[in-house]
Parts: C-alpha cells; structure tokens; sequence
C-alpha cells in the first residue's frame, strides 16, 4: 500500500521516534530548500531599493508576473531538496512518495486535472453571467502571455512539491510514527491547513477560513489512501492554482495575478465559501470511488494493519 512503502518492521517505541525524527531532519532540509530558493526574490527587493512589510506592499513593488515568477522559485529548490532527502537521507525511491503504482499513473493526474478545471470554470462563469456587477475584465494580451508560461512552466512545479512533501513524505512519516491511517490523515490536514496562516485572504477573512484549508487538505489525503498513490491529488492540486492564477485574481489573495478577470467584492465568509468541502470535495470522493472501485475504506482510512492489497486500475 502507498502509505505503508516506507513501514518500518521494528516495534521499539524508540527506534519508531529516532524513524520519525529522519523525517523531521528531512522536512527541515526541504524548507532550507525553500529558503535558497528565496534568494532571487530577496536580492531583487534589496536591488529595489524598498523592503515592503507585507504581500501587499510587495506588489507594489514588483510586477506580478515579476513576483510570481520569484515566489515560484522556491519551490524548484524546495523539490530539490525533498528528492535529495528521499534518495539520500531514506535510501527509497523517489516514486515511493509518489504511487504504490510501478509507474506513475498519468491518466489519474490527466483525469483530475479536467474535472477540477471543468469544475471550477462552471463554478466562476455561472454567478457571472447571472450578477457580474463584482467582477471586471482585465485582459491584456502581453501580461496575460507572460503569466500563461509562467504558470503553465512553474506552478505544476508549486502544486507537485506541496501534495509530495504533505500526501507523500509527510503522510508516510506519521505512518511511521503511528502505524495507523487516520494520525498521518489528520496531521496532514492540520497542517497543511495552518500552512496557510499567513496568507493575506486569512487576514482579511479571518481564521475560520482555514476550515475550507484543513478540509481541502482531508480531502486530498482522503483520495490518496483511497487510490494508494498521489496522482489524484496532484491533478486536482494543479488545477486548483493554475485556473486561480489565469481566470480570476482578486486583491487580497497571495497570488495577485494579470488574470482574464478580477473579483472586486469585499472578502467575506459565507457559506458559498463551504460549498467545495461540504459538496463538490465529496461529489469527487463520489466519483474517483466508482471509476477506480475502491473498497475496504475502513482500513484505508483508519486501519492499523499491513496490508498489500492493489488498488484497480
């Protein structure tokens, strides 16, 4: 089974602490990753001549397609890093944090990237055409190139390093500590729902958006351990930023973008706002579970034992 690729047979609490604490060691040397790829971007603000105190001074500062293209930089190393530490630090192989598959499914990443995109582009275009008084057109063909091979190029790089560190490495390194399924589902969750913390639509929306973080985080862990491997999540993770990034920007998102459109409403939080995890996240549940006819979700989702059931394909 995918989360169980890196189990360790020995039942010592304490070999199962000095295990997790490899992991530890590893997710330090992907953010030290991360942080050399922070260079670029903070030897262009010392160029600059400003130091901006938030996201929000910083795009007054760089051209967004400028400072997209430096903040994506950090995940090229960051990517790096996590490679480094799985081949090097854990001895596997890459595409151990990746499937349990022999190869990489790429028809499951193909297929969750359409759906999420048909999804989300209904999702934008039908509350336009009904009210578009919110949203304004801002298409300019010259930024709107630029920002297309920059997200086309980079952000898939963005997405991947996330869903690996977090469904991959992450989901695997609690296994390890826990031997069971729900303790890495619930831990990956929370944190790469906190993650989010610090990005400017918490400051303007408030805490209780990361409801809709932590529960897009269960989703995609969920639809990992469903299908054994991480190609769902890293179909609909990229997805999710590259329509984000080419559709529609607003003014209080970290990614501020010269998108075709912009939404000019005031953040608030409502309940459209839960309409993906409490209906479209299990809508896809829904559908992922009959086209790859999962079964035994008790075990795949809070089981404790070994297993080496196959997923279909």
């Amino acid at each position: 089974m995918f989360i169980e690729q890196a189990f360790q047979k020995e039942t010592e609490i304490l070999v199962k602490i000095l295990n997790f604490f490899k992991y530890l060691g590893g997710s330090f040397i992907v953010f030290l990753a991360a942080i050399v790829g922070q260079i670029p971007l903070s030897v262009a603000i010392l160029l600059s001549g400003k130091i901006p105190n938030d996201t929000e001074e910083m795009y007054q500062v760089f051209d967004p397609n400028v400072f997209l293209f430096l903040t994506l930089l950090s995940f090229v190393c960051a990517l790096i890093g996590l490679y480094f530490v799985v081949k090097k630090l854990h001895q596997q192989k890459f595409i151990s944090i990746i499937t349990s598959r022999a190869k990489i499914d790429w028809s499951r990443i193909f297929l969750s990237f359409g759906v999420w995109t048909l999804v989300s582009i209904v999702a934008f275009f039908v509350p336009y055409l009904l009210d578009p008084s919110t949203i304004e057109v801002q298409f300019e063909p010259v930024p709107f190139l630029i920002l297309f091979a920059i997200t086309m190029l980079l952000m898939p790089i963005q997405t991947s390093t996330e869903e690996l560190v977090f469904r991959g490495y992450l989901m695997q390194g609690f296994y390890n500590l826990a031997h069971n399924k729900w303790f890495p589902l619930l831990m990956t969750s929370i944190i790469f729902g906190t993650m989010h913390i610090f990005n400017p639509e918490v400051e303007k929306m408030g805490y209780l958006i990361l409801v809709y973080y932590i529960g897009t985080g269960l989703f995609l862990g969920i639809i990992t351990l469903m299908d054994e491997g991480t190609e769902l999540a890293l179909g609909f993770h990229a997805a999710n930023n590259m329509v984000a990034s080419l559709l529609v920007t607003t003014d209080f998102t970290v990614f501020q973008t010269p998108s075709i459109f912009k939404d000019l409403s005031e953040p608030s939080i409502n309940f459209e706002l839960f309409i993906p995890v409490l209906v479209l996240f299990p809508a896809l549940v829904y559908f992922f579970s009959k086209k790859y006819k999962w079964n035994n979700w008790h075990d795949k989702l809070i089981g404790t034992n070994v297993t080496t059931e196959k997923t279909s394909v």
